[in-house]
């Protein structure tokens, strides 16, 4: 009769007493630490390089580094990223609440105006509206089919460079901020609708108190890349000869010849800005996502917890 062998036991045993959570020992992983050793290693040569470079002239970047026409520059980048996303902002609501309204006209001409503005391109559009003297040389405002009209007066003066940008970064940016606003607010419970109707809101009080505040933890993260974007995609309008961060840059580099150390410039000073723009949008999301936050993951072992044994 042959005897049978027993294959040894290796399930798992602790000695935690009752009550006690279980420790947790991490698993090793030798190929993603020298993954991050060769990269640690490739980012270090090629902050190395960058730094002994001499044709980066360091010295040349330093010295416009605060240049007043620099300063002025993004002064006015940021004036124009602060403007034109409020107006998207609230143009964007009223297109989204249009968007998801009844009324099939509110709803065809919100989806009009979405399909055409996120179809064309950005630049074209700015380069447009700089134009825009040439279709209409007079603006007014009246009745239709030559009923009574106000008079403003003359394209070529309302219409101003600096009027022209906002408007195309503006009117762009509403689009976007539309379809972003109608996610959020078809991420709301359909139950807090029946609850603010039992409470007796109207379509605008409900919409005001109700789910504009709870689609805002939905709506501000993508918000926030729009802010983001929208600081870099003011880059643009040096293309309407505005003194923006980067014409300002290009103006001085058409007189001395620096082009890299002042493209440099403005590179750094845009990646300041989108920090600090980065630092509230955490912050704000934070503020909007207490209750819904994930469960904060295991930390690793410490040295006096015992380690899990095996038979």
């Amino acid at each position: 009769m042959q005897q049978q062998h027993s294959l040894p036991d290796t399930r798992l045993t602790t000695s935690a007493a009752p009550g006690e959570s279980i420790p947790v020992v991490p698993l090793r992983h030798p190929a993603r630490l020298a993954i991050a050793v060769v990269l640690i290693l490739l980012a270090a040569g090629a902050a190395w390089d960058v730094a002994v470079n001499q044709r980066y002239h360091w010295d040349v970047v330093v010295s416009y580094l605060f240049a007043p026409q620099i300063i002025a520059g993004a002064g006015l980048t940021v004036l124009l990223t602060v403007v034109s996303m409020a107006v998207g902002i609230g143009l964007g609501t009223v297109l989204a609440v249009m968007r998801l309204s009844a009324n099939p006209i509110l709803s065809t001409i919100s989806r009009g105006y979405i399909w055409f503005f996120r179809g064309t391109p950005l630049l074209v559009q700015l380069i447009f509206w700089y134009n825009i003297a040439a279709l209409y040389p007079v603006i007014a405002f009246g009745l239709p089919f030559g009923g009574p009209s106000l008079v403003l007066g003359s394209a070529n003066v309302l219409i101003s460079p600096l009027a022209a940008a906002l408007l195309g970064l503006s009117l762009n940016e509403a689009a976007y901020m539309a379809e972003i606003i109608r996610g959020g607010i078809g991420s709301v419970d359909k139950g807090q609708y029946d609850a603010g109707r039992a409470l007796g809101m109207n379509s605008g009080k409900l919409m005001r108190r109700v789910i504009l505040p709870q689609a805002m933890r939905v709506v501000l993260p993508p918000t926030g890349n729009q802010v983001i974007s929208m600081l870099k995609g003011t880059s643009l309008v040096s293309v309407l000869a505005i003194s923006d961060l980067l014409y300002s840059a290009q103006i001085i580099y058409a007189n001395n010849y620096q082009t890299i150390p002042l493209l440099i410039v403005a590179s750094l000073w845009y990646l300041l800005m989108t920090t600090i723009l980065s630092f509230f949008q955490t912050k704000l999301e934070r503020r909007y996502g207490r209750g819904f936050d994930v469960a904060p993951r295991p930390t690793r072992r410490s040295k006096n917890q015992p380690k899990t044994r095996t038979a």
